[in-house]
């Protein structure tokens, strides 16, 4: 079966030095915010183009439908799906929320304290039915602090375009306007009398904060901050101790913040401290004291304490470290415990305020771990809290426990109905060197009875932006590939925060070769050391992590049998161009600025995957992607496969597959996203011959 062309349309376009012919502009659509908001409104041309892929891709994985069907199964026969969260105590009730086995979404109960009467007071599935939609995203869901109003926010085509929702509780009506395009988030007033909600402009960015007066059907909402900058995007939120509300507004790169009362009438928010390139810092109240996480002084952050906002005469709390994150602090009224990340693993960290010790909480005996807490009840005169870990073997685990005597109980452990030992599963963290000596940790896990010898087929999954770190915890899902003998290696490479700012430093801007030099690096270790062999790795990667495979498969394909994609920033140099769209602008301090600096253009031009497309051959490849994706357009992988189709001289499989009532996070809902899941691995074992 081939896909019939389409008329290419040439356009010359120019920078300083450099021009090159982009035969497939006419997929990018001019008008796609709107695409985004009506598809009704996408090209026919583009859009026979996408019908065309997805029947491509539809004839190619025809004979993995078995296969992708007993990978559902088992995917979800690991996930008990009649299931409760544990509870969290308000000062009237008892929240909580459970899944059932036939339902998609989640549903949100509650008892009064001291009674056994259980309330529902939210039934995602009822709610999906009632609008009669295929996508239905859910962007948050508050209870106002009366307990008597339910906020609630929903995308229903995927585009994170969310409308706010307030409704009675016990009468089930929504008793105030609908509040539309906005990001999603809902902060009730102490005294419910108002929502505060940040508002998306025509670009798709979050730059406004309005105070919404609950019972108003007809009147404006009240503008109580705006941010000037294209490039920053605002949120609110409540401090710790409920006296003060305060307003972030930031890049990936700068942050600002202001402040003011919970009993303000008439609103001015004060500003915290002026915004200053490259600082990023957050400050909270607690015990009439604030707490600055700052990287102001400290590369890899410290949290510094004053007794005051309007004097502020800051302290140092927690004394930076090199090359160890120092994260934020969870307050109690005796305790404060904060998080530090270091060499790619999290650690907890507990201090009793009276005598001021510290010490670590200490999970496991195991070396790779995600720790992590939640609070029992809102009300922090409390030695108990909920402290949980798992492992890439070992499912989650929580614990109630008690700060001050350090008794621990399991109250809740992951359950895997189909059966899982994780002593059948072998966990690994490696270093290894890179193109510049630095050393990369690595993640890997096995079955104990994969050999290796060089035979194995492996998957290498891999991010590296934005100072995201991957933390090395459990997957049910991933068993399926483990259990078929294929090993699963997560490359902490640079671009993250594993190693603290300095790793995301030496991986964005002029620096982002080394994110994929760390990747092509971890699969040359791999095959090294007889995990696997040259063709027979699986890269793997979404959105920037779809840029990441997109350039090493440019610069490396003899290293790979396949590649899986996800919602790729493949067309990087094309969307860096365009300051129209939703994140160009705010992410000039993650990739650089082309349009105005020639360096970075010259730079991004030199890695783009959709501009480095050569005549060579290719590994299979899996490209995945939905319509109403605002982050990755649909369009950079339409384009991408376009345009390798053309140029690569191999007969591996090359599939695009559209989804076209989603969005950057693919199908909503708990079987659309097992769906999804299935035909990647389906695409792995089928280029893999283990089907």
């Amino acid at each position: 079966m081939k896909i019939p062309y389409l008329k290419k349309k040439p356009e010359l376009k120019s920078y300083h030095n450099v021009t090159w012919e982009d035969n497939y502009s006419w997929i990018h659509q001019k008008n796609i915010l709107e695409v985004l908001k009506d598809k009704t409104k996408l090209d026919p041309e583009v859009k026979n183009y996408l019908d065309e892929e997805n029947s491509y891709a539809n004839y190619h994985l025809k004979d993995t439908e078995n296969l992708q069907k007993k990978l559902f199964d088992e995917i979800k026969g690991r996930i008990k799906l009649d299931d409760e969260s544990l509870p969290y105590k308000d000062h009237t009730y008892e929240y909580w929320s459970k899944t059932t086995a036939v339902g998609n979404y989640s549903i949100k109960l509650r008892k009064k304290i001291d009674t056994d009467l259980v309330e529902e007071i939210w039934n995602g599935d009822e709610e999906k039915k009632k609008l009669e939609t295929e996508y239905f995203g859910v962007g948050d869901l508050e209870v106002s602090n009366n307990d008597k109003y339910l906020g609630y926010s929903l995308d229903i085509k995927g585009s994170e375009y969310y409308t706010i929702f307030i409704r009675d509780i016990k009468t089930n009506e929504i008793i105030t306007k609908e509040i539309s395009e906005t990001s999603g988030g809902i902060t009730f007033s102490l005294d419910d009398k108002y929502v505060f909600y940040s508002k998306l402009d025509q670009n798709h960015r979050a730059r406004k904060i309005y105070r919404h007066e609950i019972g108003n059907f007809n009147g404006q909402d009240e503008l109580i901050f705006e941010e000037k900058s294209e490039a920053f995007t605002v949120s609110i939120g409540l401090s710790s101790d409920e006296k003060y509300y305060f307003i972030n507004t930031s890049d990936h790169n700068t942050s600002e913040q202001y402040y003011f009362g919970v009993d303000e009438i008439n609103i001015k928010p004060k500003l915290i401290i002026k915004r200053e390139k490259g600082i990023i810092y957050s400050v909270s109240s607690w015990d009439s004291k604030f707490f600055n996480h700052t990287n102001n002084d400290a590369e890899d952050f410290k949290i510094d304490v004053s007794d005051s906002l309007e004097k502020q005469n800051w302290k140092t709390f927690i004394p930076p470290r090199d090359e160890v994150l120092i994260g934020g602090c969870t307050f109690l009224k005796n305790w404060i415990i904060r998080s530090e990340t270091s060499n790619a693993l999290d650690k907890l960290f507990v201090k009793n305020i009276s005598s001021g010790v510290e010490e670590e909480l200490i999970f496991s005996n195991e070396t790779v771990y995600v720790p992590g807490i939640s609070l029992i009840q809102k009300d922090r005169d409390t030695d108990n809290v909920y402290l949980g870990y798992s492992s890439p073997k070992t499912p989650s685990r929580v614990y109630s426990y008690n700060l001050s005597t350090k008794t621990k109980k399991l109250v809740k452990e992951q359950e895997i109905p189909s059966g899982h030992n994780p002593e059948d599963y072998i966990v690994e963290r490696v270093d290894y060197k890179s193109h510049d000596g630095r050393l990369v940790p690595l993640t890997i896990t096995r079955h104990k009875k994969t050999k290796i010898d060089g035979s194995a087929n492996l998957l290498l999954y891999g991010y590296g932006s934005y100072g995201s770190s991957m933390s090395p915890n459990f997957s049910s899902t991933r068993l399926s590939l483990i259990n078929r003998d294929i090993i699963w290696a997560t490359a902490h490479i640079r671009g993250g925060m594993e190693k603290g700012m300095k790793w995301w430093k030496e991986g964005k801007l002029i620096n982002k070769k080394n994110t994929f030099e760390d990747y092509i690096h971890a699969a040359k270790y791999l095959i090294d050391n007889n995990y696997s062999s040259k063709g027979k790795i699986i890269g793997m990667g979404g959105s920037a992590g779809g840029l990441l495979m997109g350039a090493v498969v440019n610069q490396a394909p003899e290293l790979f049998l396949g590649i899986i994609m996800a919602v790729p920033f493949v067309d990087s140099l094309t969307t860096n161009l365009d300051h129209s769209l939703p994140l160009t602008v705010g992410e000039f301090d993650e990739f650089g600025n082309a349009k105005d600096i020639k360096e970075h253009f010259d730079y991004i031009f030199s890695y783009a995957p959709y501009n480095n497309i050569k005549k060579m051959d290719y590994p299979h490849i899996l490209i995945t992607t939905s319509l109403s994706d605002n982050r990755v357009l649909f369009d950079e992988p339409a384009k991408f496969t376009a345009k390798l189709r053309e140029y690569k001289t191999d007969n591996n499989l090359l599939l695009l597959k559209t989804e076209m009532n989603a969005g950057h996070g693919g199908k909503s809902g708990r079987d659309g996203a097992i769906e999804e899941i299935a035909i990647d691995y389906a695409f792995a074992l089928k280029v893999a011959e283990k089907i």
